[in-house]
């Protein structure tokens, strides 16, 4: 171990006379880094954890340490070798970040699964975890007495699963033995984590990264981020979603940082306690999914931020979803008198097959924004130039490739198109997934020729990548390709529709031989007159903004539409219930 630490002390360089966080050139694991703030910086405060009702609780390096490796005890006990998956499904807590470290550190290979909310169907739910338990096969899954039940229910004979343990078993804290630790035996390209989907399906492809590809990619990132030993990350994301584990957990954690880690219960219902923490604790960076912008913008009150000071922030980024100019706007109009600055909201595309980042917009400069021709956009998916008396619209940029990472556009044919023209986006990088776990036949279809199939549509401009939308979403409407996110934008313009409350979808039209549109939009009024108002006027907008003759409207109450465990809509589900609520 002397070696390793040897090598390690060369993690910090000199940066405008500030100290640089920098991973190490050479190539170590996750286990050697957590060993290594251990060691020398054992009383810094690691983690601030929150609760609502309850006092911050600061976790220092010593204590993660000590209390993962109960966690790694209990592995070890339960015969859980080295390389077998642990399934974590625990809520915001200290035994969710103890079993996700403890695993790291037996070498267990850990992937956290959403718990069970009063917002998921307990019968998908199961099912879910069946699916994955089938495909990902673990040997562990890691829960507590409350949920023992739940988890048995769903698994099947025959499965892999040899132990459910339950966080109410596990040993007192003790200091842990470096020497018997597996995780710092492995080689930098074994698996380290997988990360699955948050969504209402897909949860049996799982994402295998090793060492290698998180380190590379933490090393990319934070040196697009400038990352330094004072930056202070504030996040309320979910640690199943990748945004929330790598950036707003591995990324704070391993480069030795402080990370004030809020539950995304509480800010879902309070979050200005978001707002609260970065004042507090003056944090400087955070990450956001655009639906977040305007949510803030809407719901914290002024008798919330009183004494907030937003000045510390320097960058919060806009990842996860499609990103809006408009959202940007309103959130800076709402906080910038509490000290935001507009150069602070940035913007990332990011997906977890390449760990998480793949571009980052360029610190302290805004977001690069294209105004576009509409009617080119979503007919011809070229991003023309505005044509004089037509409608525009206002992209926004996702920012610039990571150092470590290349882009290309590509046609339905895999040639490479020039900028502005609308294709698949590709990537290439030394932080790509190993494969999809237990699923070659889906590492097959997504890579060709050394390049990541991203499945999302967009157009490059001069370096920027602009993201258009998911190509499994797509709806083929007599030949033409329509993008559910064009439409969706365009019911947001209709009073009385407001943002995040549209879902857009094809259903087959047997007797055409195509697809026909159906936008579901949740409205305030409960007055038919008022609600056939509202529909009359989006089919007008949709046929006038768009090659679509809109004629399936389904107006419904507040709450109706379908999220995913991560705040998306969730299209498929959304398809699922409208049909069944239709007798379709």
């Amino acid at each position: 171990m002397e070696h390793t630490e040897s090598k390690v002390s060369r993690l910090l360089t000199a940066n405008n006379g500030r100290e640089a966080v920098g991973l190490p050139q050479f190539m170590t694991t996750l286990a050697h880094l957590i060993h290594k703030n251990y060691q020398t910086q054992p009383q810094k405060t690691a983690i601030v954890m929150q609760h609502a009702g309850k006092e911050d609780l600061p976790i220092s390096y010593h204590d993660l340490v000590l209390g993962s490796a109960r966690y790694t005890k209990a592995y070890a006990s339960a015969g859980i070798q080295p390389g077998e998956v642990a399934v974590l499904i625990l809520q915001h807590g200290e035994d969710l970040v103890y079993a996700f470290w403890g695993a790291i550190l037996h070498g267990a290979i850990p992937s956290i699964m959403p718990f069970l909310t009063e917002k998921l169907s307990p019968e998908r739910y199961r099912a879910d975890l069946s699916a994955l338990i089938a495909v990902t096969q673990p040997a562990a899954i890691v829960t507590y007495p409350e949920f023992e039940a739940d988890v048995r229910s769903a698994l099947k004979a025959g499965d892999s699963v040899r132990q459910v343990l339950l966080t109410s078993q596990l040993e007192a804290e003790s200091e842990p033995d470096f020497d018997q630790l597996s995780g710092l035996t492995q080689s930098p390209e074994e698996i380290v984590l997988l990360q699955h989907s948050s969504g209402t399906t897909g949860l049996q492809k799982g994402v295998a990264l090793s060492h290698r590809a998180v380190l590379n990619q933490l090393g990319a990132y934070t040196r697009a981020l400038a990352l330094t030993k004072a930056d202070v990350l504030v996040s309320w994301l979910p640690l199943y979603h990748d945004m929330g584990l790598i950036a707003g957990f591995l990324m704070p954690i391993l480069s030795g940082n402080t990370l004030v880690l809020l539950s995304p219960f509480d800010w879902v219902r309070a979050p200005h306690k978001l707002f609260q923490a970065v004042s507090r604790y003056k944090g400087t960076l955070s990450w956001l999914p655009n639906f977040a912008y305007n949510f803030c913008a809407h719901k914290v009150r002024e008798r919330d931020l009183e004494g907030v000071d937003l000045s510390s922030w320097r960058v919060i980024t806009n990842c996860s979803e499609p990103v809006k100019w408009e959202s940007h706007q309103a959130f800076y109009q709402r906080f910038q008198k509490y000290g935001l600055r507009m150069n602070a909201l940035q913007c990332s595309y990011a997906m977890a097959e390449n760990v998480f980042g793949v571009t980052q917009t360029p610190l302290a400069t805004d977001p690069v924004t294209d105004e576009i021709d509409r009617e080119s956009y979503i007919n011809e998916r070229v991003a023309k130039s505005p044509v004089d008396g037509n409608p525009t619209l206002r992209m926004m940029s996702s920012g610039r490739a990571l150092d470590n990472t290349r882009i290309r556009i590509l046609s339905e044919s895999g040639g490479v198109l020039p900028d502005r023209v609308i294709g698949e986006i590709a990537l290439q990088s030394d932080c790509m997934l190993t494969g999809y776990y237990h699923r070659p036949d889906a590492t097959e279809k997504a890579l060709r020729d050394g390049w990541y199939l991203t499945g999302d549509y967009g157009y490059t401009l001069n370096g920027e990548v602009f993201v258009a939308g998911r190509k499994k979403d797509m709806i083929i409407v007599g030949g033409k390709n329509v993008y559910p996110q064009d439409l969706e934008s365009l019911a947001y313009e209709v009073p009385g529709i407001h943002a995040g409350r549209a879902v857009a979808f094809g259903i087959e039209d047997p007797e055409a031989g195509t697809e026909e549109v159906v936008i579901v939009a949740e409205v305030d009024t409960e007055d038919p007159a008022e609600r056939q108002k509202i529909a009359d006027a989006l089919r007008r907008h949709i046929s006038q903004n768009s090659a679509i003759a809109l004629r399936h409207v389904h107006l419904v109450d507040s709450k109706w539409i379908v999220k995913t465990s991560s705040g998306k809509t969730a299209r498929s589900a959304n398809r699922e219930k409208f049909l069944k609520e239709m007798g379709m």
